[in-house]
């Protein structure tokens, strides 16, 4: 087990195997800034280059909160820079937000500028983004309660779990004047349905642990000393899958599972040839193919090769054939 790490932003990491368990320090209050969310981006990036991860646990240091919710002084700074314009040219300003922050030579530049906030904005969206379509598993493991940024982040990762106790989870932006702009108001559409995440954001009462769960909203609650040891168990095991698979499945979900069903289609043929032309997938057909063939029947009807696939993450490999 390697000693935690210290990283920018609030951040320390831990490796324990195959996973990665990251604290997020947002302070007394537990808060996320600007300097959280920079250092956010840049683990993502990381671990999308280690192909030795294969999960990540994100969990919050404050005795009582996972993230309380978005630095307020941020977002309210953040809007004294975007000009007082209608809609429509509001739309163009985060069309050129997403454009300049791609151009490394005018970013840092354009920082300072009233295309600063919007860029701000783009970033975390993309950060987001970037943990839906890589095949490192995110999960949160929610210690306490997680409003506003807290809720979304918690809603970007791929599987939710939350302590039991008096916590709660939601998106009161509302009661700010402000919609959702984490993602809250995409992915919490997706979790709950459509008219609950409406209501649920129209009102900005957040929900307890029981109720999220019966709506959907986080996957499991877990006695709070129990956290941890649950999320680690959860992220070896669903991290034991191949992690081309896992990135596939993610991308044709995330991405395709809001398109029309031909657009989404298509994204999933893409994914779908991408995985299967891997060497883990050839490696794992040909020693299906092998055994079929050797008892004469289906391996996956067997219940005990079966079980051995599902623990294991992929169809057990014979001695003499490899597979990653």
């Amino acid at each position: 087990m390697n000693k935690k790490q210290v990283r920018a932003g609030g951040l320390t990491s831990q490796r324990q195997g195959p996973v990665l368990v990251v604290w997020l320090d947002g302070g007394p209050q537990g808060v996320m800034g600007l300097a959280m969310a920079e250092a956010l981006a840049e683990l993502v990036a990381e671990v999308e280059a280690d192909p030795e991860v294969k999960a990540v646990v994100l969990t919050g240091t404050h005795p009582g909160r996972f993230i309380g919710h978005a630095d307020v002084q941020w977002l309210q700074e953040g809007g004294t820079t975007i000009p007082s314009i209608a809609r429509g040219m509001t739309s163009a300003v985060a069309h050129a937000a997403a454009g300049v922050r791609r151009m490394p030579l005018v970013a840092p530049i354009a920082a300072f500028t009233p295309l600063g906030g919007a860029m701000q904005l783009d970033e975390l969206h993309a950060t987001f983004m970037r943990m839906n379509r890589c095949g490192v598993l995110f999960i949160a493991a929610l210690n306490g309660s997680a409003l506003g940024l807290g809720s979304e982040l918690a809603q970007a990762c791929d599987v939710r779990l939350m302590a039991d106790g008096d916590f709660f989870i939601g998106q009161p932006e509302v009661l700010l004047g402000i919609p959702p702009g984490g993602g809250g108001t995409q992915r919490l559409t997706r979790l709950v349905g459509a008219h609950r995440a409406l209501m649920m954001m129209l009102e900005g009462r957040p929900a307890a642990p029981a109720r999220a769960l019966e709506i959907g909203l986080v996957d499991e609650v877990v006695a709070p000393d129990q956290l941890i040891e649950r999320a680690l168990a959860l992220a070896q095991y669903l991290g034991a899958r191949p992690r081309e698979a896992i990135r596939a499945i993610k991308r044709a979900v995330y991405v395709g599972g809001s398109m029309s069903l031909e657009d989404g289609l298509h994204v999933e043929r893409t994914e779908f040839m991408s995985a299967l032309s891997g060497g883990t997938s050839q490696s794992l057909m040909l020693e299906y193919m092998d055994r079929t063939a050797r008892e004469g029947d289906l391996p996956l009807y067997e219940p005990a090769i079966f079980a051995e696939a599902l623990q294991g993450g992929r169809f057990p490999m014979n001695s003499t054939r490899g597979g990653k």
